[in-house]
């Protein structure tokens, strides 16, 4: 007669007090990895420093001579900290990330875990790819763009509380949209859709990354090709990448669905 096999999880369960005082504990290793990361670019390059390399695309465009201006007595001060504090966040995030992988990789079976690790490493290198293809290429050309369409009577002089406003929806905007190639794994790895219907589905994709573009970019053809462009690219990536996803994250005593014999 067969034994049924052993849960592999079997005998690791812990006390909920443990798991509080272990969270508690990556808590304040996630915040002094932040706090360390905050002390060090607060003595270099500086806030100041920080917002000058945030303004450089914009400022490279304007006029010679023109520059930003603040319209609100401390935004000289908050505003550089803000910048400050998100790169501190940044800068620390692989830390973050780890600590909270550390704190749910003991309840996970291991066929789990090579589902939510390259996940989690994955979502996280397209977030800031998505940022850094906006920071160096995007803004560059948008506000060339721009200002090339301002009248000589007009003296540009953006506010910096504006600029950062406007930075962080793009930043937000392109990073979200560079995670296309996850959202497809996962749709597909879930059984919510097969990757022969996401192949279906292509067309449709292409019209609604360009709908995406047109409402998270400024009314401009050069942002919104900026971003629907890589949408549609990253979308065949992700396709390619869900057949081979759900061949190595399968459950080893599961037999392949329907939507995986399609991948």
């Amino acid at each position: 007669m067969s034994q049924e096999p052993r849960d592999e999880l079997e005998g690791t369960e812990a006390p909920f007090v443990t798991h509080l005082i272990e969270l508690r504990d990556r808590l304040i290793r996630a915040l002094l990895a932040v706090g360390v990361a905050f002390g060090v670019l607060a003595i270099w390059p500086g806030p100041a420093g920080l917002y000058d390399l945030l303004a450089a695309p914009l400022v490279a465009s304007l006029p010679h001579g023109a520059t930003m201006i603040a319209t609100n007595v401390i935004s000289p001060f908050l505003v550089p900290l803000k910048i400050t504090m998100m790169a501190a966040f940044l800068l620390a995030l692989p830390v973050v990330l780890y600590q909270v992988w550390a704190f749910v990789a003991p309840g996970l079976y291991s066929h789990e875990k090579k589902l939510v690790l390259p996940l989690v490493v994955s979502s996280t290198v397209l977030f800031f790819t998505g940022v850094a293809f906006c920071y160096f290429f995007v803004f560059g050309k948008v506000f060339k763009f721009i200002q090339s369409f301002a009248p000589h009577s007009i003296t540009a002089a953006p506010d910096i509380e504006a600029y950062l406003s406007f930075v962080l929806t793009m930043f937000v905007a392109f990073g979200a949209a560079f995670e296309v190639p996850v959202a497809v794994v996962v749709l597909a790895r879930m059984g919510i859709v097969s990757v022969a219907k996401l192949r279906e589905f292509r067309g449709y994709f292409i019209v609604l990354a360009f709908i995406i573009a047109a409402i998270l970019t400024p009314p401009d053809i050069v942002s919104q090709l900026s971003l629907a462009i890589p949408m549609c690219l990253l979308y065949e990536l992700g396709i390619m990448a869900a057949g081979v996803f759900i061949k190595h994250t399968q459950f080893p005593d599961s037999e392949p669905t329907d939507s995986d014999k399609t991948a």
